[in-house]
């Protein structure tokens, strides 16, 4: 049977019980949440995903991001899912002399799930009171970092601060505004580790630049707002499609 490559959700979903090895995907698959694990299942068929099926998933959980990139975030950055994990956090705090909380909440973006606490005991208050509801991720709050967002489309790269004098949440659309940076090789060096540890083939990647500088990844997106960027919508669509055929020629070359 010749090789089937899908690139839109509706040839997806009519096809998605035939696709078998050697079948691709091509593009961000649509998914609501707890859809994910058909990527699985698409994976476990040796269907090729582009991008793969972790990038995809890891772009939309910030949990599976503390999981598989804690170690080039800011130290003591853990995902926490139930009160087990949220007392070993505590403990972790105290043994480290941790003060300040950042929470993230799992599935949003843009700024809006990002809570400031002045302390763990009141991220335990709010889980125990269901205010605060699993699973999400806390880390040590950094005063006076740099937010960096870095862009990385194959051999294009561009870099922004996003910069807020009024709110520590310093996305554009919080208040914040966008102004150029310069990006070092160690930067970019820290951005294309992350991405290869978790499959993205381009990405947008948010760092945290301490004063004394220190870099840590905040996050990363297979996709993200532009302002700011040097980049339009147009450069961005079409670099990404760049990169697409790019790993879809590598899959379908003749031996």
């Amino acid at each position: 049977m010749d090789r089937r490559i899908v690139r839109d959700n509706q040839t997806l979903l009519k096809l998605y019980e035939e696709l078998g090895s050697g079948d691709v995907v091509v593009g961000r698959v649509r998914m609501r949440p707890g859809e994910e694990l058909l990527l699985l299942d698409l994976a476990a068929r040796s269907v090729h995903l582009i991008p793969s099926a972790l990038a995809q998933v890891c772009s939309r959980s910030k949990i599976l991001q503390a999981r598989l990139l804690g170690r080039y975030m800011v130290p003591g950055t853990r995902a926490i899912h139930d009160r087990h994990d949220l007392m070993e956090a505590v403990s972790c705090w105290g043994r480290e002399g941790l003060g300040e909380v950042v929470c993230k909440l799992d599935r949003a973006n843009g700024g809006q799930g990002i809570l400031w606490f002045q302390g763990i005991e009141e991220v335990v208050t709010q889980a125990v009171l269901g205010a605060l509801a699993y699973p999400f991720v806390v880390q040590p709050f950094i005063r006076d970092c740099r937010d960096v967002r870095v862009v990385l489309l194959g051999e294009t790269v561009d870099a922004y601060e996003r910069y807020n004098p009024d709110n520590f949440r310093h996305n554009l659309h919080c208040g914040g505004v966008g102004r150029r940076w310069q990006l070092s090789e160690g930067e970019e060096k820290l951005c294309r580790e992350v991405m290869a540890r978790a499959g993205f083939p381009y990405a947008h990647v948010d760092l945290l630049v301490s004063g004394s500088g220190e870099v840590w990844l905040s996050e990363i997106n297979l996709r993200g707002g532009l302002r700011g960027s040097r980049l339009t919508q147009d450069d961005y669509n079409r670099l990404v499609a760049q990169v697409h055929e790019e790993l879809l020629a590598g899959l379908v070359a003749p031996d």
